[in-house]
């Protein structure tokens, strides 16, 4: 096979990836002379925009292959999306596996080119941490037998028992059982995640709602009266600032509840609010027409979760002004914000919120929920900017948890490196190395049920409630567990670990991934494991942004390595039932079946 292109290797393209604008990227093609002598040109062409070409400059031929190059200043940031025409018989080269080039006589998958904020830079606090994910209602219970604030609320003394699933009178799902968890059990527990290597904490919503879940937002600016109060809230970071813990708060922030003081249509907070009086300050938030089945705007038609009007200037100076959401929050000791679903918030919305938080210090930290390519994705016919240098710090990265999944149930190396490697390429380096990589969020089904259970797709919850693996079952998820989380503490980003995967929690998906810590768990076999990989993030500088190298991918081998300023890593991963020898820093190394291995040296 000719080797005339590939967009991953610095001999062809430098530097690797995504850009800064402004900065200077070399473009090398190799051509066989029995190509027949050629002019190429670079064929560029931005995001919605007409194609530029730009004409490479001879280098030479040496050994009957002619060289190519090209010197070009990146543009504005934006993405763009390039290929190759050889101006010789109508061939023109495009992307193939792994960034390699193939020839093609029409066309095909050009390369993507993303150029990012000349001054984009993320949280080095982050960068090299590891994080923690925590549902507040269902992690520790710091004060026990405290009085339910609020009438409605089901008190779940049982912390064993399976979180209510079924539907009520009328088909919906209340989400009223509350298990307890607070700010002072968090707080007690600090030692304990310290222990485990955590450096971040993510906390799903903490603000008064009247769901465990907390995503129908009833007071922005109050803590859940059964969390603690806001200055138990203060007290919680102040604590875990001098264990060198941060938090970062979920920010719901396309829609609020009916049940709420914003809204009130319930009434629970006397008389006013959007829905039941025009005049109220509030009702330029949402959207009022007969037109929608219950009157009002709401999130994907749920009429408890009504809709925000994002671009209203009220709104977004009560989430983003001086004494708003984010200044209050951060003022209180919180060192960032996750945005709930961020696809469905503006990017204009997105940028005003990133100023809010940076206001506080370059420091804190702004997540982004979105499921795929943070890059090329579109939200309602609009290509996004999330990670362009003026909107988020970082994203979750799910492709690298579908990578990972994958990869440890079975499905070849060689795919999953395309894939790990694509988002590699296309990610700005402050971005990748921000990412937030996990293996098990409130959203999705916990990873050791995942990687060793059945699937749950077409599953009612009938089916998904109780369902626990068998003995041998169990223990083979728990090595592949082990596997996984090696693998996502790894790769590019930041590591997350959800509640209860360090004690190998089961359960499908909501509300079976939401059960109460499993405190008095007899199992032992990950922690040691995680607090490992932990250290290894701790003394290697590698695993903070270093860049990511593909060694050797094949089968059930996946090898890789990272190579940082002071210190390099290879990485082994054997998802194989066979002892596996490989070569290592030029020495060879043995990987046990279902194992990995990690192997550092300086630089």
């Amino acid at each position: 096979m000719d080797h005339l292109y590939n967009s991953l290797d610095p001999a062809y393209k430098s530097p690797f990836g995504a850009v800064r604008s402004g900065r200077r990227v070399r473009f090398s093609l190799t051509i066989p002379s029995r190509y027949g002598f050629v002019e190429p040109r670079l064929v560029l062409t931005p995001d919605g925009g007409a194609p530029a070409e730009y004409r490479m400059q001879f280098e030479g031929c040496v050994e009957d292959v002619n060289h190519f190059s090209l010197s070009l200043r990146a543009p504005a940031p934006g993405l763009y999306f390039y290929y190759f025409d050889l101006y010789s018989d109508f061939r023109k080269l495009y992307r193939g596996p792994r960034g390699e080039a193939v020839v093609s006589w029409v066309a095909a998958d050009p390369w993507q080119l993303t150029v990012y904020e000349p001054d984009f830079e993320t949280p080095a606090e982050f960068q090299g941490g590891v994080l923690y994910q925590i549902f507040p209602d269902r992690f520790c219970e710091g004060v026990p037998n405290k009085p339910l604030p609020f009438a409605d609320r089901v008190y779940r003394e049982n912390k064993h028992g399976e979180p209510y699933f079924w539907p009520n009178e009328n088909g919906g799902q209340l989400n009223m059982d509350y298990f307890g968890g607070d700010f002072e059990g968090i707080r007690q527990k600090l030692p304990y995640l310290a222990g485990l290597g955590v450096t971040w904490l993510y906390l799903n919503p903490i603000f008064e709602a009247h769901a465990n879940h907390r995503y129908n937002t009833a007071d922005y600016l109050k803590a859940d009266p059964l969390l603690g109060t806001n200055q138990d809230f203060a007290r919680l970071c102040a604590e875990a600032k001098r264990q060198g813990i941060r938090i970062i708060l979920d920010g719901v922030f396309s829609h609020t509840g009916s049940d709420s003081v914003y809204f009130n249509k319930e009434g629970r907070y006397g008389w006013g609010g959007a829905y039941h009086d025009p005049q109220s300050p509030y009702r330029s938030w949402y959207d009022f027409s007969p037109h929608y089945p219950c009157g009002y705007r709401s999130w994907w038609g749920f009429d408890t979760l009504p809709e925000v009007n994002e671009n209203d200037p009220a709104y977004r100076e009560f989430i983003c002004g001086k004494g708003g959401v984010i200044d209050t929050w951060l003022s209180l000791g919180a060192s960032g914000f996750r945005l709930d679903v961020a696809d469905e918030l503006p990017d204009d919305f997105i940028r005003a919120i990133r100023r809010a938080v940076k206001a506080h210090g370059p420091d804190k930290y702004l997540l982004g929920e979105v499921w795929e390519d943070a890059t090329t994705k579109e939200a309602y016919g609009v290509r996004r900017t999330y990670l362009l240098g003026k909107g988020l710090d970082g994203v979750m990265n799910y492709p690298f948890r579908s990578a990972a999944l994958a990869f440890i149930k079975g499905r070849p190396a060689e795919q999953v490196a395309e894939d790990l490697l694509a988002i590699c390429e296309h990610y700005p380096p402050p971005a990748l190395h921000a990412a937030m990589n996990f293996l098990s969020t409130h959203d999705t089904e916990r990873a050791l049920t995942a990687l060793a259970d059945e699937p749950s797709e077409g599953r009612d919850r009938y089916w998904q409630s109780g369902r626990r693996l068998p003995r041998g079952q169990y223990d083979q998820g728990v090595r592949l567990l082990r596997l996984a989380y090696a693998m996502i503490f790894t790769l590019p980003g930041v590591p997350s670990i959800y509640y209860g995967d360090e004690v190998a929690m089961q359960g499908y998906r909501d509300p079976f991934n939401r059960a109460y810590f499993e405190w008095d768990s007899p199992e032992y076999r990950v922690r040691p494991v995680l607090r490992r990989l932990a250290q290894y993030r701790r003394e290697c500088d590698a695993f903070k942004n270093g860049s990511f190298e593909l060694v050797a991918a094949q089968g059930g081998l996946l090898h890789y390595r990272r190579c940082g300023r002071a210190h390099t890593a290879e990485v082994v991963l054997n998802r194989t039932p066979r002892l596996l020898t490989v070569q290592v820093f030029g020495r060879p190394a043995e990987v046990d079946p279902f194992g990995f291995a990690v192997f550092t040296k300086n630089s």
